[in-house]
């Protein structure tokens, strides 16, 4: 006999012993029961017999908050295409999108799915796109371990160009093209970024991207670069009379830090991006195409700066969820007004 039964049982028997001593009073005081209750056991019982003793689940009513079957499916399909937002990233885009969903809702959605963290959100894109492959615990323990958390300072800087930060990120290997490195240039107000990929890293390469993408950026928004902040690389450090980067910060009149030494917070803007770039796109990325040469994977790369820069909500204590290129403009209009002021 199942525990539901031998319940009903003794609720049969209190019953039973009511009507033999004829005294509803007595028999609910032995049985410690309310006669509010007896009576409801009595009504079941005539109604539908023994069966009616037995506890029934509860009949399921409807949810008026609950959220509709194509907002969960956005969501989801949001965090399989973004799998390293967090829930409240996702509930940002979803805002632009004219969603109104909050990170909590968003938190339970992912936990019915298995997706609650960012490796089984990875896990779940590498699903849907190949039956064959599956990540072992070691492989998963391995990515955790590459993926240090680097926390932002609050760093001194006033508006848009104030203060850029740059650094060397190695991405890996391409096979038939060797190693692949990015140089990326973060603005500390706003983090508005910009990125170019090499197969070297050498004082040629950090100048580059500055001549090839940032400076002409400044110019069309006719702002200019006051100071960048690298670390003590050999691509960015060396003799001023003869070390081409500290050459052409010379020549453009733009003041060059440096980080304390074995200190990457200390650049935490850029080392920050980093991580993102690398989370938000090359995992991503390479779990979704195979790169043959370094234009291919540019192209990909400066269409998700473009989304970074312009359509991504940012979560940065300047940004507060604005996009960086929002942020970016208010930047040059704090510049002009402290430019008027001092004039």
């Amino acid at each position: 006999m199942t525990a539901k039964k031998k319940l009903a049982q003794k609720r049969l028997t209190l019953l039973q012993l009511a009507e033999k001593l004829g005294n509803v009073s007595k028999a609910c005081q032995m049985h410690k029961v309310s006669r509010s209750q007896f009576y409801e056991y009595k009504r079941s019982f005539q109604e539908y017999g023994f069966e009616g003793l037995i506890d029934r689940p509860p009949i399921p009513g409807p949810h008026p908050n609950e959220i509709s079957e194509d907002t969960k499916n956005r969501i989801i399909a949001l965090s399989l295409e973004n799998p390293a937002f967090g829930q409240q990233r996702i509930a940002d885009q979803l805002a632009l999108e004219g969603l109104a969903v909050c990170a909590t809702t968003i938190r339970n959605i992912w936990k019915k799915a298995g997706m609650e963290t960012k490796y089984k959100r990875l896990l779940k894109l590498e699903e849907s796109l190949s039956e064959d492959f599956e990540l072992t615990e070691t492989q998963i323990r391995l990515l955790e371990k590459a993926n240090p958390e680097f926390k932002e300072r609050n760093v001194e800087s006033h508006y848009s160009g104030y203060l850029l930060c740059q650094d060397t990120f190695y991405v890996g290997r391409l096979k038939g093209v060797g190693r692949v490195y990015l140089q990326a240039v973060v603005d500390t107000y706003g983090s508005f970024a910009f990125g170019k990929l090499y197969t070297s890293k050498r004082p040629e390469t950090a100048a580059d991207v500055l001549y090839d993408r940032v400076l002409p950026f400044y110019e069309e928004n006719d702002i200019c670069i006051e100071n960048i902040l690298t670390d003590n690389g050999t691509e960015f450090k060396g003799r001023p009379t003869i070390h081409l980067y500290e050459i052409f910060l010379e020549l453009n009149d733009i003041n060059h830090r440096k980080t304390k030494v074995a200190s990457p917070r200390t650049n935490g803007f850029v080392e920050r991006f980093n991580r993102t770039i690398l989370d938000e796109f090359f995992r991503t990325a390479f779990r979704k195409k195979l790169y043959e040469s370094v234009s291919a994977l540019q192209e990909d790369l400066d269409k998700w700066l473009h989304y970074y820069n312009y359509e991504r909500p940012h979560r940065g204590y300047r940004n507060q969820g604005r996009r960086p290129f929002e942020t970016f403009q208010m930047g040059i209009e704090i510049k002009g007004r402290m430019e008027k002021e001092s004039a």
